[in-house]
């Protein structure tokens, strides 16, 4: 009986020219659409004519992406002498559809449907990201390329492990979270210009994602100028900032240390489930007229990366001192006066030393917890000196209090959980 054979020689011939033809149609239709003078036949055959160039070699692939190049030049000229203008974008999209046309034929399948799939999300996506560009300030475009050259450029430079004799400090470790941070910061600043200001509850959850603290302030500080008339609206806006800032710092430690954030889990879970609750209970309606966005002044800023850095570095090389000298009550102190600080730069920094191995997973959960704790605590005493509202004093210290005995049970009952 004749076997079958293994396989049709021709098949991997037609897979690459069923690929490249599938690529040019797809991005041509958005072309067509429009009614460009290069639509879906046109950016069909050039991507074949790339493919069949890969397919027959170096030569010819250069032979193919310049006679791409000569129907680009004719392209123009036509459009150009009937009045239309230079079809700037549609000459690009044609190159790029070229080379996949190309890479196709030379046997890839990732790179060229994935560079397929993005020309047709650029050209489609015309007027959001026309609208995105033209809308940006000159502070969130510094703001942008300044956040670029930190992460791509100064990050990798930086020096490996740690550089001083008593192995405290590790450059890069610490400006990975520098920038995971201000990463955070930069998406939930976007967050609020997208969003707008609906309602202080949304406010002060983004807000409380950037920074609780200035966020508690903003929101205490509208109670005051309304004569008291948020109250109500306001108390659910702190709470919002709470459950972010807590949001935030799991985050933080479940990227640079899972261990510590499954130590710190019951406690940061139930804080969660505390905010939950208290925001759902609504005492009353309130107006929320005259609810703003808390001012945020730019989305990334070199000061505040630095400021971060340094504070950073200090509860680091303070954390690990501590935790020689002290053992883990002097952490767990240094983590109690970080969170008063910034509870995220304390949160990351007993996350790097618990990643580093110098403290145990569930020394740096509790750290994390304390901080948490100790950011919450702060909140009351702003509440009381900006708000200067005793009907949002006594709602706010009720909510945040629940929340910190809430902190407190999950560490009491985080050891029996894990079988300790």
């Amino acid at each position: 009986m004749p076997t079958e054979p293994s396989g049709w020689p021709y098949l991997p011939t037609l897979v690459r020219l069923a690929l490249a033809l599938a690529i040019g149609l797809f991005v041509g239709i958005e072309r067509e659409r429009r009614e460009k003078e290069a639509g879906m036949r046109t950016f069909a055959f050039v991507a074949v004519l790339g493919a069949v160039g890969g397919m027959l070699g170096q030569s010819f692939a250069l032979l193919a992406l310049g006679l791409v190049g000569i129907l680009i030049i004719l392209l123009n000229v036509e459009t150009i002498r009937t009045g239309e203008g230079a079809e700037i974008t549609t000459s690009a999209a044609l190159a790029v559809i070229g080379f996949a046309g190309m890479l196709a034929g030379l046997g890839q399948t990732f790179t060229p449907t994935a560079l397929g799939v993005v020309t047709a999300a650029l050209l489609a996506w015309k007027q959001p990201l026309t609208g995105f560009s033209r809308a940006l300030t000159e502070s969130e475009l510094r703001s942008a390329i300044l956040f670029a050259i930190l992460a791509f450029i100064v990050y990798p430079i930086l020096p490996d492990g740690t550089i001083d004799p008593w192995r405290l400090i590790e450059p890069r470790a610490a400006w990975i979270t520098v920038i995971l941070v201000a990463g955070l910061g930069f998406a939930n600043y976007l967050l609020l210009k997208l969003y707008g200001a609906r309602g202080v509850e949304l406010t002060g959850f983004l807000g409380g994602l950037i920074n609780s603290t200035v966020t508690v302030t903003e929101l205490a500080d509208r109670v005051h100028q309304s004569s008291g008339r948020l109250v109500e609206v306001t108390r659910r806006g702190v709470v919002l900032a709470t459950a972010a800032m807590l949001v935030r710092n799991s985050v933080i430690l479940g990227l640079l240390a899972p261990s510590a954030l499954l130590s710190a889990a019951p406690a940061l879970a139930l804080m969660l489930l505390g905010a939950a609750a208290t925001t759902l209970f609504r005492g009353q309606s309130a107006d929320t007229s005259g609810a703003e966005i808390p001012k945020m002044s730019s989305p990334f800023s070199l000061t505040s990366a630095l400021r971060f850095g340094v504070i950073f570095l200090i509860l680091e090389v303070a954390g690990t001192l501590a935790q020689r000298g002290l053992g883990q009550a002097g952490f767990y102190l240094v983590s109690i006066a970080g969170g008063v600080v910034s509870s995220a730069s304390a949160v990351a920094s007993a996350a790097t030393l618990a990643a580093a191995g110098q403290i145990p997973p569930d020394v740096a959960g509790n750290g994390a917890i304390l901080a948490s704790l100790a950011s919450a605590s702060i909140h009351l005493p702003l509440v009381i000196r900006v708000g200067r509202t005793p009907a949002l004093t006594r709602r706010v210290a009720v909510v945040l209090g629940a929340i910190i005995l809430l902190g407190a049970l999950g560490v009491f009952i985080q050891p029996m959980l894990m079988g300790r």
